[in-house]
């Protein structure tokens, strides 16, 4: 376990062997969260690396047909159920 110590502004080094474990870059952004009195840091993960990282889904799916009257959408507004003032 490492300790670390809190400065008079209230910042801490994250220690060099934490952010290797956690793939830390300078100015990446980390969560931080408390659970039974413990700190938990969890990096942010930019959303484009997502991409890709489920292979084998297929990505063809077909358009809803568009036009004036698509399914739903000539349908004339729903009566409201609640009587008229």
């Amino acid at each position: 376990m490492t300790t670390v110590s809190v400065s008079p502004k209230f910042q801490v080094v994250i220690p060099k062997d934490v952010r290797r474990a956690l793939n830390l870059q300078a100015g990446q952004r980390v969560d931080i969260r408390v659970v039974g009195g413990q700190a938990i840091l969890e990096p942010q993960v930019d959303i484009r690396s997502l991409r890709g990282f489920l292979p084998g889904i297929s990505t063809d799916v077909p358009n809803d047909p568009e036009g004036v009257c698509w399914p739903g959408g000539c349908d004339p507004a729903p009566e409201p159920f609640w009587p008229a003032p």
